[in-house]
């Protein structure tokens, strides 16, 4: 029974879901019929729409053509405006407010711009033509501008001024001369390397950027030509009068020859000056302005440069190209060095400052005026060497003392190591090997030249012994300066000891000439037996001795021995010789004399006597002066 209600209830259940599925089909086909019913509604409804919409998407685009047409009616106007703005400000001209008028050139070519680009607009090209009508006039205001600016504030620049922007070990003396000299009262100058210099100010800062601002309108206008004639043409005759105003002149060979030595020497140092002062500050100047003026705009930077310096630079070296083609002489040779020091000094801004290919030739002059002064000095010192040894000159100095010559050619071998570093660097430009052993070498030469010369002038004196004394005062005077000089380190200790050894012989030869025949006089043959020797012979002895040591006094004492110390040996060496053969002769013969008649008339001299007439040997006494 259980099982009959079981299956009873399955079967319920089973009706139960198969009504409601049939129940569920009809619901989807109904929802079917009545879905399809809605779109066909939709169909009709889109098909009603549609001219609707197409008319909504006209209006729609119509008013954002409208809206196009608006902002670009508005920045047309703007353009028109901003180009009546800009041309009011050009018309009023650059002087009131340069800023101002720039920035209105700067608006009347962006206008330019704009309507070029919009050659559909029906009056562009009648603004494109007004506007560069307009942009012609302004350019040619700015150009006058640019000119009266630079005109206006481009001045020579007082000596004073320059000074003042030297270093204090640079600048000139109160004396108000500007060289350092040369020649034999040459004194050295400092270098300018290593210190500091204050660039002048050649044009106010303030009015760089305006000119600046000036050039470059110019340059996008295509005037370059016109901007470079007119920055040349200004800033090199202003570069021009302040070298002339400091002192600077354009000297030929000619010039230079027909000036007398002093002057020409004057001028010389002076110009060693002006090249320091126009190239580490007026020209440096001139290089920093133009840099800034031309900034951005290479090539014409340049070009103006060296045009502006090219004038100035060839005045500057003209005057060292006629000092070098001139005439060598002797005293030419310091100046020479000195222009030659102040154009290698000056070599690293040179470089620097005409590096640009425009300014080529002015670096090469100036390089090649430092190789023709080395060239010119290098000759000056074979023609010093062969004047020394060919100097003729008749000057005889009568008491033997140092010849001039002696003493101009020892003060120039000082001097010339004065200039130690540039001779080798000289030198070095023509023999890179040894530069140091070639001033060694001339340093020979010339000694072995003046010694040459002096061989022969002594040969004009006619006492063989005032012959000696010449060649010993000379050679000692040679000794004495090479030792306390820096020659003696390129000479060497064996030249300096060879000589000196040199003088002792001419000192020797001196004694043996002049008192060899006085010493002759004291000498009796017998040794201390005075047998055989005669009243008559001694006393002839006597007399001898009387007139030849009056007569060699008188003689000598004014002959001359500049040395003291040199004075004193060689009046030492005398007395050892003279006294001690002296006094044997007296201790020997004089109680001969003294007891004779009259012994007084031939024991004229005391040894006491002797040694004080010797110590008035070599004072340079004049003749008929008293004895003390």
């Amino acid at each position: 029974m259980e099982i009959s209600q079981a299956m009873d209830a399955l079967r319920q259940r089973a009706t139960f879901v198969k009504e409601s599925l049939h129940k569920s089909q009809t619901i989807t086909d109904n929802m079917v019929s009545i879905l399809g019913s809605f779109d066909h509604r939709l169909s009709a409804l889109e098909t009603a729409m549609r001219p609707t919409q197409i008319k909504t998407h006209s209006i729609r685009s119509a008013h954002d053509n409208i809206d196009k047409t608006l902002k670009a009616a508005e920045g047309i106007l703007t353009q028109f405006d901003q180009t009546r703005m800009a041309e009011a400000k050009i018309l009023r001209g650059p002087h009131e407010d340069l800023e101002s008028y720039l920035g209105a050139v700067d608006q009347l070519r962006a206008n330019i711009r704009f309507f070029t680009s919009k050659k559909s607009f029906k009056c562009s090209e009648t603004v494109i033509n007004h506007a560069n009508s307009l942009l012609t006039k302004a350019i040619s205001k700015l150009e006058e501008e640019f000119k009266h600016l630079l005109t206006n504030y481009s001045k020579p620049v007082e000596p004073d001024r320059l000074f003042e922007c030297l270093p204090n070990s640079l600048r000139p003396s109160n004396s108000g001369k500007h060289g350092e000299g040369g020649g034999k009262n040459h004194s050295r100058k400092q270098s300018s390397e290593g210190v500091a210099f204050a660039l002048p100010t050649l044009i106010p800062p303030r009015v760089i950027p305006l000119l600046h601002d000036l050039a470059q309108q110019m340059v996008q206008a295509g005037h370059q030509q016109q901007l470079f004639r007119i920055y040349r043409d200004t800033r090199a005759t202003v570069l021009e009068q302040s070298l002339r105003k400091l002192g600077v002149e354009r000297l030929s060979k000619d010039d230079v020859q027909k000036m007398q030595w002093e002057v020409l020497e004057a001028k010389i140092g002076n110009w060693i000056h002006y090249m320091r002062i126009a190239i580490k500050l007026l020209i440096s100047g001139e290089k920093k302005i133009c840099d800034q003026i031309f900034d951005g705009v290479d090539s014409l930077k340049s070009q103006c440069f060296a045009e502006v310096t090219a004038g100035s630079v060839a005045m500057l070296l003209s005057f060292g190209e006629a000092i070098a083609k001139s005439k060598r002489s002797p005293e030419k040779l310091f100046v020479l060095l000195d222009m030659y020091e102040i154009m290698r000094e000056l070599q690293p801004e040179v470089e620097m400052l005409f590096e640009s290919k425009v300014c080529t030739e002015m670096r090469e002059a100036a390089i090649n005026l430092s190789k023709r002064l080395a060239q010119t000095a290098l000759e000056t010192f074979v023609d010093f060497e062969e004047a020394v040894e060919k100097d003729a000159t008749k000057t005889t100095v009568m008491d033997g003392t140092v010849h001039p010559l002696t003493s101009y050619v020892i003060n120039y071998v000082k001097f010339l190591y004065d200039y130690q570093s540039t001779l080798k660097q000289l030198f070095h430009e023509f023999d890179p090997n040894d530069p140091e052993g070639q001033l060694a070498i001339i340093t020979t030469r010339i000694m072995q030249a003046l010694q040459s010369n002096l061989d022969g002038k002594s040969k004009q004196y006619k006492d063989p012994a005032l012959t000696q004394l010449f060649l010993m005062n000379n050679i000692h005077y040679i000794v004495r300066s090479v030792r306390r000089s820096e020659a003696k380190d390129m000479l060497g200790d064996d030249w300096v000891q060879i000589h000196r050894r040199i003088v002792q012989q001419h000192a020797n030869q001196y004694k043996r000439i002049s008192w060899a025949k006085i010493l002759q006089c004291l000498t009796v043959p017998g040794g201390d037996n005075n047998s055989g020797v005669s009243r008559t012979m001694i006393k002839d002895r006597f007399k001898t001795f009387n007139d030849q040591i009056e007569e060699i006094h008188q003689r000598q004492s004014q002959w001359t021995v500049p040395d003291s110390e040199l004075r004193e040996s060689l009046r030492l060496a005398v007395a050892e010789v003279l006294l001690p053969a002296y006094r044997s002769f007296l201790k020997r013969f004089g109680p001969v004399i003294e007891n004779g008649k009259n012994p007084y008339k031939y024991m004229v001299y005391s040894p006491e006597h002797l040694e004080q007439m010797l110590g008035e040997f070599f004072e340079s006494k004049i003749w008929g002066e008293p004895k003390r």
